[in-house]
């Protein structure tokens, strides 16, 4: 057995958000072509993943799930809103470091004032279908990814539209490229150009290659010529003088929202479109998902084998017995003790590391019981976030300790800062009478969600249902299997779940913490944080731009917001049968470097 990476910290450069696992950024792009001695060409390579894919789009806000980002992330069908893919302008390295994807084509900025970055296609591209990739796929991802033709007012309390009309239902936020202008395209139809209203310190993790121009568009029921055509005649969305919906842009739109979702393999064959290097080729309800070479891409990153399987097996143990017994090559299991004792005693080679990932137990702000501030400190005191990380954690990795912060981990400089401002750290044990004499003699009532297929999810449930009780709380179990698609609906009082960052840039802060953002489940308002965070999209001083997370920070903490509870451990492992695995603690996981891998003979 061999052990690599164990518990390596790397430095996290954003919030650990993104999703229960969402915009999906990560890998490398260092040509998978070129095999060792011993490796062997074709075959097939099967992963074994914890959660099901439920859609080709996972910048939704119900499709916001990790396994539906990797298939985002393999295709190259991201987008500005999701980021980094082995079939957009950048990927990521081990160290979470942009690189630019030589493969699609070219970025820059070519002006500070205004800032001004030029994307340059390279000549010949074609989508798996033969249609060409052009500039006219580019300005559809900045349609959706600026919200530039959104004229909605968005309830604070629900986030629902009260007037207007919101297109594009992102996971993600539209801040830095909502001040862009209307883009330029280029004589050649394989440029374009955006100019920002302001400084913008993400403006290199705009991917802008979503969904294909052509397929939008035959959804809409006109050719592409005509919905371009409506992109560039359609004026900006004015939220103070709404107007009625353009038709064929809300067709589109709505498509985009919900038609890549699905349980069955599609018959609609323009829905499994990519750019990347791997293109989905058949799927099996609750079992798996298989992609082929895609036909039509011609970049560096081909892999050396035909086809990669990901397996659905929620259950660890599962997965340990059927990589043991060869029915898959590796396995992206939840980290545990039994889980590394098993691989460990199975003589697997075991790769480990900390995840950019954290759970965290959040409440609901549109929720009756918990408008009240006293209701809010009271349940928190109750929090036996100690217990849960002995429990959970501990075991697998001893020198974990409580997480004290919603946007750092403990290897960012700025973690101690963040500690000290928020207070986190005064919630270590439970504090049974304080909530007791915040609730007067009250027994509200709290719903909780939370995954019922995930035992940490079930174990932290199980202990803050048994503190809280303690001070007279009464604890409703809402937990599902079906939890990420209820997290929109706000149909509890509070949440367990995780948030895994992409490793680069800030956009997650304004996904969850700002009113109305994509992500922001438990419907958090806070006018001054949403001031920050929108000062945060513009700050380029590294030093300054710090300080403002760690207040950020601060003021949620001292609204209540919710409690985190511990940095994931991350852990993938293989039976020796493929070569070229390598620990990345992002939310693309285990298939960041899936164009690498080789099959061992």
């Amino acid at each position: 057995m061999t052990n690599t990476n164990r518990w390596a910290r790397r430095s996290a450069a954003a919030v650990a958000a993104a999703g229960v696992t969402a915009l999906v950024l990560a890998g490398c792009t260092t040509g998978g072509t070129e095999g060792g001695d011993d490796a062997a060409e074709g075959g097939t390579i099967t992963v074994a993943v914890t959660n099901e894919v439920t859609s080709l789009n996972g910048s939704t806000p119900q499709g916001n799930l990790d396994t539906n980002g990797m298939v985002g992330y393999l295709t190259g069908t991201t987008g500005s809103s999701g980021g980094a893919s082995l079939g957009g302008f950048y990927t990521l390295d081990e160290e979470f470091n942009i690189v630019h994807n030589d493969n699609i084509g070219t970025y820059e900025k070519t002006a500070d004032d205004p800032l001004t970055v030029e994307y340059k296609l390279n000549d010949g591209l074609k989508w798996s279908d033969g249609e060409d990739i052009t500039a006219d796929d580019l300005l559809v991802g900045w349609a959706i990814g600026s919200g530039y033709y959104n004229d909605a007012t968005l309830d604070e309390a629900t986030g629902e539209p009260t007037s207007g009309t919101q297109y594009f239902q992102l996971a993600g936020s539209t801040d830095g490229l909502d001040t862009t202008a209307m883009p330029e395209i280029s004589e050649d139809g394989l440029g374009l150009t955006l100019v920002y209203g302001e400084p913008f310190v993400d403006w290199e993790l705009g991917n802008l290659l979503d969904k294909p121009a052509h397929v939008l568009a035959e959804q809409a029921g006109v050719t592409e010529e005509e919905f371009i055509q409506v992109l560039m005649d359609t004026p900006k969305g004015d939220p103070a003088n709404p107007v009625e919906p353009n038709e064929t842009l809300k067709a589109a739109a709505d498509f985009w929202n919900t038609g890549y979702d699905f349980t069955s393999m599609p018959t609609d064959e323009s829905l499994l479109v990519a750019s990347g290097p791997f293109i989905m080729s058949d799927y099996t309800p609750n079992q798996s998902m298989t992609f082929s070479k895609n036909p039509e891409y011609t970049g560096e990153d081909v892999p050396a084998y035909d086809e990669l399987v990901l397996r659905f097996v929620p259950d660890a143990n599962a997965q340990v017995t059927a990589l043991q017994n060869g029915e898959v090559n590796a396995i992206y299991p939840q980290a545990s003790a039994d889980t590394l004792t098993a691989l460990e005693n199975a003589n697997q080679t075991v790769i480990e590391g900390d995840q950019l990932s954290y759970d965290h137990l959040d409440l609901n702000f549109g929720s009756e019981v918990f408008a009240d501030a006293n209701v809010r400190e009271a349940f928190l005191k109750t929090i036996p976030r100690q217990q849960i990380l002995e429990s959970i954690i501990t075991p697998i990795n001893p020198s974990a300790e409580v997480l004290n912060s919603q946007i750092f981990v403990p290897a960012n400089t700025e973690y101690t800062d963040a500690v000290a401002a928020s207070g986190y750290d005064a919630y270590a044990e439970p504090d049974i009478e304080g909530a007791k004499e915040l609730l007067a003699g009250a027994t509200p009532t709290i719903r909780i969600l939370y995954n019922t297929d995930n035992p940490n999810r079930v174990d932290s449930f199980q202990a803050i249902q048994a503190s809280a009780t303690e001070a007279g709380f009464i604890i409703e179990d809402a937990g599902s299997p079906d939890w990420s698609s209820l997290l929109p609906g706000g149909e509890y009082d509070a949440s367990i779940f995780g948030w895994i960052s992409p490793g680069a840039g800030n956009s997650a802060l304004a996904q969850i913490f700002k009113t109305a953002g994509g992500g922001n489940y438990n419907k958090y308002s806070n006018a001054e944080v949403d001031e920050m965070v929108d000062a945060a999209q513009t700050e380029l001083d590294p030093e300054a731009l710090g300080q403002l997370k760690v207040q950020i920070d601060a003021a949620t903490a001292a609204d209540f917001y919710g409690l985190p509870l511990f940095q994931s451990p991350g852990l993938f492992a293989t039976n020796g049968t493929v070569d070229g695995i390598e620990f990345f603690g992002n939310q693309t996981g285990i298939v960041w470097n899936a164009q690498d891998w080789t099959i061992a003979e």
